[in-house]
């Protein structure tokens, strides 16, 4: 997995697999023109953001949309990197409590309890690329050390 601290994090492997998953659900091409900043800024929740968010609260669909397809391209910058899928499982209440797990064969490669989703976001692209690149890259240290688990 490269650095995902470059010069511009629109070129990271995770932010293309995650453009590349926004873009997919694009039935009817209402999103084709947007520019991939424009659709990565619901990604984006500042410091100042957050604190207008109250502490307790129920994530809407779009949110819950955003933390799937976030962990989908998580999966997805894995399968490009080893070849071996790696399917992402979430299950949450309607508090924004839960756990995503990745699964490749029959290894769990990655596993995050998830709190506050209805805060989910990052300060910038760049903590977003890099938080991405970040869990991929400890997936695919999961494959290479259980390689049979993984091809299973």
């Amino acid at each position: 997995m490269s650095d995902a601290t470059v010069a511009d994090p629109l070129a990271t492997p995770f932010l293309q697999c995650l453009i590349g998953r926004i873009r997919a659900d694009d039935a009817f091409g209402a999103w084709e023109r947007k520019s991939d900043t424009a659709l990565l800024k619901d990604y984006i929740v500042t410091k100042a953001e957050r604190k207008l968010i109250p502490i307790i609260g129920d994530p809407d669909p779009d949110t819950l949309s955003r933390v799937e397809h976030f962990y989908q391209a998580v999966g997805l910058a894995v399968e490009r990197a080893t070849g071996i899928m790696a399917t992402p499982m979430m299950k949450m209440s309607h508090e924004g409590f839960g756990r995503i797990v990745l699964i490749a064969g029959k290894l769990v490669v990655f596993s995050r309890t998830l709190r506050d989703v209805h805060r989910f976001g990052f300060e910038d692209l760049d903590a977003l690329a890099s938080e991405g690149t970040k869990f991929a890259a400890q997936a695919v240290a999961m494959i290479e050390a259980h390689p049979d688990l993984a091809n299973a």
